[in-house]
């Protein structure tokens, strides 16, 4: 593989009270025609994140339409699983509605943060409503740490998901051992993970990966990722059944820019396919805070 970069989409900088910083995570999601709304994730001056929505023209990706006048999802009241932030995870369709499930935040004093990871369903406004004020995957004997982004897909009357968990914990970030797990159900809304490992770490200068984005092609399914020992990277891994995965990064075919807004990390991937093409829209330095671009596969599917 080799990605064309774009160049960079969006970067937030005080473009409201919920949007003052950070880009971060970014979802597309077709509207019609060449017209995507790309959801991500925005940090308030307290470092709340909200999920906020603009759109593009995939014709000329770098140049915004238009910014929702208001979250499209915000955080918890306090004491709630999501009181410190709400983060964008994936989009499902299910019986003509529309979910959106998403990784809620809560600070703790023994550990850096605590993570599950929540629901919400579209309202005709186009924001989301959360369908529970608890998470509906969360800790458990399974994974009994902390939970991170989900992507979940249906395969037949299957639907998979593979989402980030904790192996361990401590009072650094650099403790948290935390890898990308897999889980599968036919109810969409009640899932019973078994802990199963979906990919692991490379080497032991690794400590995390996270963001999983996984698509089905004919001859296999692909999945795109972050992945960081000094600094995230954007990884790379294939599958015959889903659930076992072999990492591929050599193959990845992007990495960070020699200069700019992406030239120390590139993290976040989320890939899609229109028209033939395949997209790829990522986040470039400090997690978020210069923003997400875009790149092209070079190469026509």
């Amino acid at each position: 593989m080799k990605w064309e970069k774009q160049g960079l989409i969006f970067c937030a900088d005080n473009h409201a009270p919920w949007m003052v910083s950070h880009a971060s995570n970014p979802v597309a999601r077709h509207v019609h025609d060449d017209i995507y709304k790309i959801y991500f994730s925005s940090r308030n001056k307290h470092n709340q994140s909200s999920i906020c929505c603009l759109e593009i023209d995939i014709k000329s990706p770098t140049e915004v339409l238009s910014i929702f006048d208001k979250p499209v999802l915000s955080p918890g009241e306090c004491g709630l699983f999501d009181d410190a932030g709400a983060s964008m995870g994936c989009f499902l369709d299910v019986s003509g509605e529309t979910y959106l499930y998403y990784l809620g935040w809560t600070l703790t004093k023994s550990a850096p943060w605590h993570n599950s990871i929540g629901l919400a369903k579209e309202k005709a406004d186009g924001t989301f409503s959360k369908v529970s004020l608890a998470p509906i995957v969360d800790r458990s004997d399974a994974d009994p740490f902390s939970l991170s982004y989900p992507w979940i897909m249906k395969s037949g009357e299957t639907y998979h998901m593979w989402y980030g968990s904790n192996l361990s914990w401590g009072h650094e970030q650099k403790d948290m051992a935390h890898l990308i797990k897999y889980a599968s159900s036919y109810d969409p809304f009640c899932w019973k993970p078994t802990g199963k490992i979906a990919l692991e770490f490379r080497n032991t200068e690794e400590y995390a990966m996270s963001k999983p984005c996984v698509i089905r092609d004919p001859e296999c399914w692909k999945m795109w990722y972050s992945y960081r020992g000094h600094a995230y990277r954007i990884g790379y891994a294939e599958s015959m059944d889903g659930a076992n995965w072999t990492r591929k990064d050599s193959e990845v075919g992007i990495t960070v820019s020699s200069e700019g807004w992406d030239s120390e990390t590139v993290e976040y991937p989320n890939v899609f396919d229109h028209k033939g093409k395949r997209y790829m829209l990522y986040n470039g330095n400090r997690y978020g805070l210069t923003g997400f671009g875009i790149a092209q596969l070079v190469e026509s599917l």
